[in-house]
């Protein structure tokens, strides 16, 4: 299980979001094909526009993985009250492949932080067969990754990574 170190636990996104797990698969994300996501690092909402290339490095053809993006921090971290909003959710990725060999269950929207620093969270979970279908949301505030997971029987995460970002101003853009 997670150490204190842990960047997941230092970063509040065990707790706030998914509970401790041990990693069992390698995850990347990867933004405009050259900005890898690692824990904490920090992205302007410009740069994330466009959804990611999410490679699934475990299982083989014949595990499928669920890919969840959510924002704890809506509308500001000091006061999260429509925790979590959702971003993204994307099924049936075989293992050893992309995101977009997967399902896109919920399309991607991009960031846009207004008030303090965010934090984005990409978490994937091992299905336990192919589903088709999916009990997905309805709207995407108040979203919670842990209901998700235990309404579709995926069980505890497999692979967590996030980013931090924050509004930009006019003068942070140039």
């Amino acid at each position: 299980m997670a150490k204190l170190s842990d960047p997941l636990v230092v970063g509040r996104v065990i707790g706030d979001v998914i509970d401790s797990f041990t990693p069992s698969v390698n995850m990347s994300v990867t933004y405009n094909s050259n900005k890898q996501v690692y824990n904490g690092h920090e992205f302007f909402p410009s740069s994330v526009t466009q959804k990611p290339k999410v490679e699934v490095n475990g299982g083989d053809m014949r595990s499928f993985f669920t890919l969840v993006m959510t924002d704890p921090d809506v509308p500001g971290p000091s006061d999260p009250y429509l925790r979590e909003h959702l971003h993204w959710v994307v099924t049936d990725i075989p293992g050893t492949t992309d995101a977009t060999f997967g399902k896109e269950a919920v399309s991607y929207e991009m960031p846009r932080p207004n008030i303090g620093i965010h934090r984005f969270v990409f978490v994937l979970f091992k299905q336990n067969r192919r589903q088709t279908l999916m009990n997905t949301p309805t709207t995407r505030d108040g979203f919670s990754t842990r209901k998700f997971a235990e309404e579709n029987d995926l069980g505890l995460p497999v692979a967590a990574v996030y980013f931090n970002a924050q509004r930009e101003t006019a003068a942070r853009r140039r």
